[in-house]
């Protein structure tokens, strides 16, 4: 077998001469964790809304089987206005459920585009202004976290 090195450092010192102390974090643009607080809220409401339009649906089948059990075609006509109150009614909260993931989803752009447009005005201007003169980085409404993995 060849011993030859394939161009690593002879050292461990030089091995971690470039390597930053931890790459997940960006100390020039931290992200706050207000930024990363999930919509746990908005996520529960939407499956409470579309449990609810299930629910509905469900006993719109109960009770057109018990109404043509109970008193056969007669109650046809009571039934058709039930019917289409009920599905009305469980399609409303159906999309009341989708909205509220659609308020996620637009929760996540916010967040992402209010993060990349600080990283821009850090390009552009080389500072993120939440750095003051002493040098010590201010926490505003909360401490600040590592960046995930690129």
């Amino acid at each position: 077998m060849d011993t030859t090195t394939t161009g690593s450092p002879t050292t461990p010192a030089e091995d971690h001469r470039h390597a930053p102390a931890n790459p997940k974090r960006d100390p020039a643009m931290p992200v706050r964790l207000a930024d990363l607080e999930p919509y746990v809220g908005l996520g529960y409401l939407s499956k409470l809304f579309k449990l609810m339009a299930i629910i509905l649906l469900l006993l719109l089948v109960s009770e057109i089987s018990t109404g043509l059990v109970t008193q056969g075609t007669t109650s046809i006509p009571t039934l058709l206005g039930e019917m289409s109150r009920l599905v009305v009614l469980a399609g409303l909260l159906w999309g009341s459920g989708d909205l509220a993931l659609l308020l996620i989803d637009m929760g996540h752009d916010v967040r992402a585009t209010r993060i990349l447009l600080g990283r821009q005005a850090l390009h552009q201007t080389g500072s993120t202004g939440i750095t003051p003169p002493s040098g010590s980085p201010r926490v505003e409404g909360g401490s600040f976290v590592e960046r995930g993995p690129r």
